[in-house]
């Protein structure tokens, strides 16, 4: 059951997609397999530090965008594990060419995709079904005093949610423009 490994239009950003194999009694999905070649070749040798669910109740409702600076930058490879999530990742690294712009793509257990998000790069998503759980690798531990993160209407980023935003934490509502936070 190999997965497939689709680049997008941001160096490191991948949508990992698999094979869920069926049966009377219901599905069976290798979510991760660090030997296997597409595995390796998005992941490639980080160690996983930290694993993570979240669930959203509310449709509409964004997390994020958020990121952890260096030198306590981190991976995430994000999989929706129950419901359906318009996930973003949008390139924050200095000196890269795609500085500013993002990648979406919708995750759902049915289509059995993930979205790995490398160091640098900010990680959001949007709540398109009630109840929306997400599982979370990732390959740095959480630093608190490293957490950052972009405003998710950023009108630099222009990212043309698929609802409207709503639901935002405290937290969320208060995090600064792209051009006001990062050099």
């Amino acid at each position: 059951m190999a997965t497939d490994v689709r680049a997008t239009g941001i160096v490191g950003v991948w949508e990992l997609v698999g094979q869920s194999v069926r049966d009377p009694r219901g599905a069976f999905l290798n979510g991760f397999r660090a030997q296997e070649p597409g595995f390796a070749q998005a992941w490639g040798t980080r160690s996983i530090a930290q694993v993570n669910l979240s669930r959203t109740e509310e449709e509409g409702s964004v997390r994020g965008l958020h990121w952890q600076a260096a030198p306590h930058s981190e991976a995430k490879l994000v999989r929706c594990l129950r419901g359906r999530v318009w996930d973003v990742a949008v390139d924050l690294r200095p000196g890269s060419v795609t500085r500013g712009q993002w990648h979406a793509v919708e995750l759902t257990p049915e289509a059995a995709n993930a979205l790995l998000i490398p160091e640098g790069c900010a990680h959001g998503f949007q709540v398109l079904a009630p109840g929306s759980e997400l599982l979370y690798l990732h390959s740095g531990v959480w630093v608190p005093e490293a957490e950052t993160g972009v405003h998710c209407c950023d009108p630099d980023l222009a990212i043309p949610w698929p609802l409207k935003p709503r639901g935002l934490s405290a937290r969320d509502q208060e995090l600064p423009l792209l051009m006001a936070d990062q050099p």
